[in-house]
């Protein structure tokens, strides 16, 4: 598991891209169109992710296999259910305290 993206929904993307490059300082690393926009941390060591998708903010981990991975952790809740991103897929998972938290995988990006 690698921490990749901190996820963080918004109504308003554009205004949510404005306060992480103006305010914040962070440069833009990747957009999706209007619905998503991308953010390096200073260090480089991760992203972060705002987005009008409507699932609840949490980290996100790459992993090698989603299939794989929620198979080998069967006892942890699927909060939000798979689906497909582009050349993988993501599923939301929830920890203890309700925290909830992602797995990705992208094998044919």
């Amino acid at each position: 598991m690698k921490l990749t993206f901190l996820y963080y929904p918004t109504k308003d993307v554009a205004a949510a891209a404005a306060f992480h490059r103006d305010e914040l300082g962070l440069s833009e690393a990747w957009r999706d169109g209007t619905e998503t926009v991308v953010f390096w941390l200073p260090d480089g060591s991760a992203q972060i992710m705002v987005s009008t998708t409507d699932q609840p903010a949490g980290p996100m981990y790459l992993v090698d296999d989603v299939e794989a991975w929620l198979g080998a952790h069967p006892s942890v809740p699927v909060t939000v259910e798979r689906y497909g991103i582009p050349g993988g897929s993501v599923v939301g998972l929830t920890g203890p305290a309700d925290y909830v938290f992602y797995v990705f995988d992208q094998p044919d990006a």
